[in-house]
């Protein structure tokens, strides 16, 4: 049963702990890049006035920084102390409330076309959960994986390996240039046909000799999209 509202949680911590905002800003970062969860001033004095309520994620890193359980911080009447090792059936019967999973980082190794092909070099790296299994990530640029809900900016996670099955997406080098397409191979033709997932590209297609400059660099696994 909840007996109190996430700001005043908040504001009992602040008083009772003789803390600021920023020091919970402060507390809260390892745990913010560890999950790749973004928490700023602003959300913190939203959620402190009660203008808004924080989501799962930023629930999670509130909890891990303050050391208090999630379902307590929410208004839930229970011990405010918090388990490490909470069980995900102990969640269950909270709304809302669900750990987050462990993560890693890959390195984002450029821009990859939905288009023609291109290659931008970046030094970044990004993180997703630990049970993807992916080896690195590109930056997708232009549209013609739409329909396969690729948008341009999203980043699109790949998984090394040299051949895939046919129809599956794969980051695919063109005379050192790169671009992500469905693969299609006909051994029998000797030829490999890259397919757009938008009506309005036409299928790369290559033959004999030029299947030379193709190189399979990896099967993409997953994507991290923004909200349009």
């Amino acid at each position: 049963m909840k007996v109190a509202t996430t700001s005043e949680r908040l504001k009992q911590i602040l008083s009772e702990r003789h803390i600021r905002q920023i020091d919970i800003i402060e507390a809260a970062k390892p745990y913010s890049e560890k999950y790749n969860v973004k928490l700023n001033k602003n959300d913190l004095s939203q959620y402190v006035s009660g203008k808004t309520e924080p989501g799962q994620s930023k629930l999670s890193i509130l909890g891990m920084a303050l050391n208090v359980n999630e379902a307590w911080l929410m208004g839930y009447d229970i011990p405010m102390e918090r388990k490490e090792n909470t069980s995900e059936y102990e969640y269950q019967n909270i709304k809302g409330v669900m750990p987050l999973p462990e993560m890693r980082k890959v390195p984002l190794l450029g821009a990859i076309a939905c288009g023609e092909p291109i290659y931008k070099e970046e030094d970044e790296w990004i993180s997703l959960p630990t049970d993807i299994k992916a080896d690195f990530c590109l930056r997708c640029e232009g549209d013609s994986m739409i329909n396969a809900r690729i948008h341009d900016g999203d980043i699109v996670f790949i998984k090394n390996c040299p051949e895939v099955e046919n129809g599956q997406i794969a980051a695919v080098s063109i005379n050192n240039e790169v671009t992500l397409k469905r693969v299609y191979y006909y051994k029998d033709k000797n030829k490999i046909v890259l397919s757009p997932e938008n009506p309005n590209y036409e299928p790369f297609v290559y033959t004999n000799e030029e299947l030379n400059d193709i190189r399979i660099l990896g099967r993409a696994v997953t994507f991290l999209s923004s909200v349009k």
